[in-house]
């Protein structure tokens, strides 16, 4: 089912002919509201320690419960995604970002609530404050370290981290 079917309603005026415009848009035949399905922005951060080690999560729920993953989410209203990849870093593991470096962003689906949210991801590589006090929080289940070389994509769970990741080792191989 494409997302826009969910949509059944005019937003600003609560039309019932509220119809297909074209594949990323609806318009309203009683007001000519045109309404697009874009993209949310989300963030992930990369955290690396002196010695090459990346900080890795474990989800703690749905999608992808158990998989590993990195710290990151949603950017709220009125965030710029260094504020959102910062919050998203300290809600889940406690770590202060002090600096946070944009390196690409990768088109992704999340399955949220059963509603599939069509996401772009952004991708920042972090500096902390200090690695030593980590916590596992919001919907992580364990936060730990893992030494680059030791890394495999294929055990994070969500495509675009899995995909980023993959990017990642290569541009970061015996830096």
């Amino acid at each position: 089912m494409h997302p826009l079917e969910l949509f059944k309603y005019c937003p600003k005026c609560g039309s019932l002919n509220f119809g297909v415009n074209n594949e990323k848009s609806k318009k309203c035949a009683d007001c000519g509201f045109v309404y697009y399905f874009n993209s949310s922005a989300a963030t992930v951060a990369f955290i690396l320690k002196e010695d090459d080690s990346l900080l890795v999560c474990r989800r703690a729920k749905n999608p992808m419960k158990g998989t590993l993953d990195l710290p990151g989410g949603f950017i709220d209203m009125f965030e710029t995604g260094e504020q959102g990849v910062a919050r998203e870093v300290f809600e889940e593991t406690g770590l202060t970002v002090d600096e946070s470096h944009y390196q690409f962003s990768l088109p992704n689906t999340y399955l949220y609530s059963e509603f599939l949210v069509h996401t772009l991801d952004m991708f920042f590589l972090c500096k902390v404050k200090s690695t030593e006090e980590i916590k596992a929080m919001d919907d992580v289940a364990d936060s730990f370290w893992i030494p680059l070389d030791k890394i495999n994509p294929e055990e994070f769970g969500l495509a675009s981290v899995r995909e980023g990741v993959k990017i990642f080792l290569k541009t970061h191989k015996h830096n």
